[in-house]
């Protein structure tokens, strides 16, 4: 039947009227993955183990400090889940190609409920100690070091390739919204409630965790058809890491960060109280002020597209980290610091976004979980990238070792900008 000019013209316009109701804004980029069902299960699972895992690091330290009064013990406590992760992390990431994904993540979850589980009913029972605090932080840390590379491979089997840097960027702003809140909620758990419900806490919303990822139907198994000894299937990950420029230059980009950003975090209470004179609490105020700028930057990545420019925004956003670390070393007052910390969280949300998808993207589904594992061995290092800073900054200060530390890293992300156009092509 042939349209009149007026029945032409309505149809042209309702066309044009369909095609603007699907071109998703913005925010419509922005939030894309969660409109994948199996995604938001994700996404909630990963909340509420971010939620308890930064509940956790509140009740853990505050009760090694209850029982010990020894910051030394403190200390031990709260890095010792970093042997673990440094050492397992690469078996993790056989396990991601080998098992089931869903399934490994499902099993972190669980332990760590059972453990969180274990601990609250020692504190009721009055048989707690300082050493279950240091087992619990080493067997939650070979927990994570199975966990992590499966949660990251798992992703591109959710969303597909095409969503991988919006899903992976999502997945950072709820790390971060967790960072903001749930150590506010487990310093009133703890002090309000009792440190046994603060952990009865914590292994509920494992536990919640653990039961929003078992509503994810069954995937595409990511097993190989041919089972392979697992040493040999170690060394082929690391021989294909090798052989892939693209992603051995961005894990040396992420081990750069690891050693010169994060342990900017670790020193922040000597350095608060050697520039500010102030105490814990106003820690606690510049963490989530790190934790604000982590949310923005993390939805900023969560809009970009692939046609972005994303090795470029990967290196400005490290180098915006490096020069927050090194601002921070001479702000002349705290209000002025929480500022910078806020462009220190969206620096950090931006490199770490940016890192994880462009390893993934560059990696066949084969190696995905093993080059995972690799990467995930930098938050094993993290402790003691530590070290060295405190170091330099009993010889010369704090300031001149954040404001070296941060000049470091800007160095770096340029010296990446110059060199190595692959990074800059991403």
């Amino acid at each position: 039947m042939k349209l009149t000019g007026t029945s032409q013209i309505r149809t042209t316009k309702n066309r044009t009227n369909v095609r603007r109701r699907a071109a998703p804004g913005y925010l419509g980029k922005t939030f894309s993955s969660l409109q994948d069902r199996n995604y938001r299960y994700f996404w909630f699972g990963l909340v509420a183990l971010m939620a308890a895992v930064n509940i956790q690091m509140v009740a853990r330290a505050q009760l090694a400090w209850d029982l010990t009064n020894s910051i030394v013990m403190v200390g031990i406590v709260s890095a010792a889940f970093a042997p673990p992760i440094l050492l397992f992390s690469l078996f993790g990431g056989v396990v991601a190609d080998r098992l089931d994904r869903k399934r490994v993540i499902q099993g972190g979850q669980f332990g760590i409920s059972i453990i969180s589980l274990f601990i609250a009913v020692s504190i009721l029972t009055n048989t707690v100690s300082v050493w279950h605090l240091v087992a619990s932080a080493v067997v939650q840390g070979g927990m994570w070091a199975f966990l992590m590379p499966a949660r990251q491979a798992i992703i591109p089997q959710i969303v597909g390739p095409e969503k991988m840097t919006n899903a992976i960027a999502l997945n950072a702003s709820g790390m971060s919204l967790m960072t903001l809140a749930a150590p506010g909620i487990g310093g009133l758990l703890y002090a309000w409630a009792g440190v046994e419900s603060a952990y009865f806490t914590i292994a509920g919303l494992a536990m919640l965790s653990a039961i929003l990822t078992g509503l994810i139907p069954r995937l595409r198994s990511n097993a190989p058809t041919r089972r392979r000894p697992m040493a040999y299937e170690l060394v082929d990950g690391l021989q294909f890491v090798r052989a892939n420029r693209t992603v051995m230059l961005l894990l040396i980009l992420a081990l750069a960060t690891t050693v010169f950003a994060m342990p900017f975090r670790s020193l922040l209470p000597a350095f608060v109280e050697d520039s500010f004179q102030r105490d814990a609490a106003a820690v606690g105020l510049l963490l989530s002020m790190i934790g604000c700028g982590s949310l923005v930057g993390s939805l900023f990545i969560a809009g970009l597209q692939k046609n972005s420019r994303r090795g470029i925004v990967l290196l400005a956003t490290t180098a915006i980290s490096g020069v927050a670390i090194a601002l921070a070393a001479f702000t002349p007052s705290y209000a002025v610091a929480a500022v910078v910390m806020v462009l220190l969280g969206i620096g950090d949300s931006g490199r770490r976004s940016l890192n994880a998808s462009l390893i993934m993207e560059n990696t066949d589904e084969e190696h995905r979980g093993r080059v995972m594992g690799i990467y995930m061995m930098n938050f094993g290092l993290i402790p003691l990238g530590v070290i060295p800073l405190a170091a330099v900054a009993e010889e010369i200060g704090l300031d001149l070792a954040f404001a070296g530390s941060g000049g470091i890293l800007v160095v770096a992300a340029i010296m990446f900008m110059l060199l190595t156009s692959r990074v800059r092509r991403l």
